[in-house]
């Protein structure tokens, strides 16, 4: 994922997790807007995220930085607090990984649908682009199969977030291929 860094609080933050090597929380936001404004009003924000470990860091001018990050691990938060200068520190309690479970022949086909996607895309890649998604691939798997399609479907936030909260990896897969059918990406 690529981010631009502007805000006071997240440069300083950034730059704290990439020189102590450290990975940062991100959450999706309930209330309020990423970027903070004076009377901007209350940020609420999920009580799971993704930590994500800085893979590239650049500094094109004062004031700005540039990201690559990759996401690691889903947590919950525990406990939050907000600092004076607007930061949000938590507790968490990092979340099991999924366990592989082989997708089964009815959902195949959000399998195949994300091959002929990610191989039109590397198609049309430069050489010096990073590849869409990490490798290896994993297209065997539901977990992966289900988490790579929550990446790149254009759907509301909110949806995302509620399948990428569930323990469940064959479930999450079963219901991105539902989203799959009804956008006529796959045909069921």
């Amino acid at each position: 994922m690529p981010l631009r860094i502007f805000e006071v609080r997240y440069l300083d933050m950034i730059g704290r997790c990439h020189k102590a090597g450290v990975p940062f929380g991100v959450v999706t936001l309930t209330q309020g807007a990423e970027v903070r404004r004076p009377g901007g009003g209350v940020e609420a924000f999920h009580s799971v995220g993704t930590l994500a470990t800085i893979t590239a860091l650049e500094t094109p001018q004062p004031g700005l930085m540039t990201i690559r990050c990759h996401g690691e691990q889903r947590f919950r938060i525990a406990r939050s607090e907000q600092l004076k200068h607007g930061l949000w520190i938590a507790d968490v309690q990092g979340l099991q990984d999924d366990f592989p479970i082989p997708v089964p022949d009815d959902l195949k086909q959000a399998a195949q649908a994300l091959e002929r996607l990610l191989e039109s895309l590397q198609a049309r890649q430069t050489p010096d682009s990073a590849p869409p998604f990490e490798m290896p691939m994993k297209l065997d798997d539901c977990g992966w199969l289900a988490n790579r399609w929550c990446e790149i479907l254009p759907v509301p936030l909110e949806l995302k977030q509620r399948l990428m909260q569930l323990d469940n990896p064959l479930v999450r897969l079963e219901l991105v291929s539902d989203i799959l059918v009804r956008t006529g990406i796959t045909s069921g």
